[in-house]
């Protein structure tokens, strides 16, 4: 079976909203502190406890939602009875945007370069180069084998696929490497060229093992494509 993309997921969980009765359950989760039984969500919202246990599911099964088991009656042991279900907001946040975007990735990266160059004075544009590499670094650490086995040249290219695909990249083999259809950063890119898609090349070139990321901006794609470095 297929594996659903990061985008996928979070389309499947806006959807997971489309849906009054869903919609009203989520609502009571956000306004409450603590976390929420299949009862009190029953009771607080006048439904039946079998209609908000099915909803609640849902929800967790979509992402937006998280769930934890703990006895309720105060007591344990042997006749404490069985967990019951809690139900709260997952922490994560549940965005989507078609083409994909990921203007999130890039104010991390420029408040992080800001930060720096406030607190040491160096150059703002130096700043960016350098947390933008960082960042594609930690992205593309993330992407490997946790167990740091080696690839196979197939499988190292479908490890960069999965990872540029990750982040909105769209990329496809052309022209002897990779182009990547989407700009993740489009409209930055088009208001603030030289800086951010600077920083978009730095980030690609921190991410990839084995590849070389140049500029070459064509219409339609993103500004950066790719090409197999020499002996990788």
């Amino acid at each position: 079976m297929e594996t659903p993309t990061g985008l996928d997921r979070r389309i499947a969980g806006i959807a997971a909203l489309d849906q009054p009765v869903r919609r009203e359950i989520y609502r009571l989760l956000c306004t409450n502190d603590e976390w929420v039984s299949r009862d009190g969500a029953a009771g607080a919202l006048g439904l039946p406890r079998s209609v908000v246990a099915f909803h609640l599911d849902k929800l967790v099964e979509a992402g937006v939602a998280e769930v934890r088991f703990e006895r309720t009656s105060g007591r344990s042991g042997p006749g404490a009875g069985r967990p019951s279900k809690l139900y709260r907001p997952a922490g994560r946040e549940v965005a989507a945007s078609v083409p994909e975007r990921a203007y999130d990735l890039a104010a991390s990266m420029l408040a992080s370069a800001i930060s720096e160059a406030s607190t040491t004075g160096a150059d703002i544009g130096d700043c960016v180069h350098t947390a933008a590499q960082t960042t594609g670094r930690r992205l593309g650490e993330a992407a490997l084998d946790p167990s740091g086995a080696g690839h196979s040249r197939s499988r190292s290219k479908q490890a960069v696929i999965d990872a540029l695909s990750d982040h909105g990249y769209e990329p496809h083999a052309a022209r002897g490497g990779m182009v990547l259809r989407n700009c993740p950063f489009h409209r930055l890119a088009i208001d603030h060229p030289p800086l951010i898609c600077g920083m978009n090349l730095a980030l690609l070139d921190g991410l990839l093992t084995g590849w070389e990321a140049r500029l070459d901006p064509r219409p339609g794609e993103c500004c950066v494509a790719l090409r197999r470095r020499p002996n990788h």
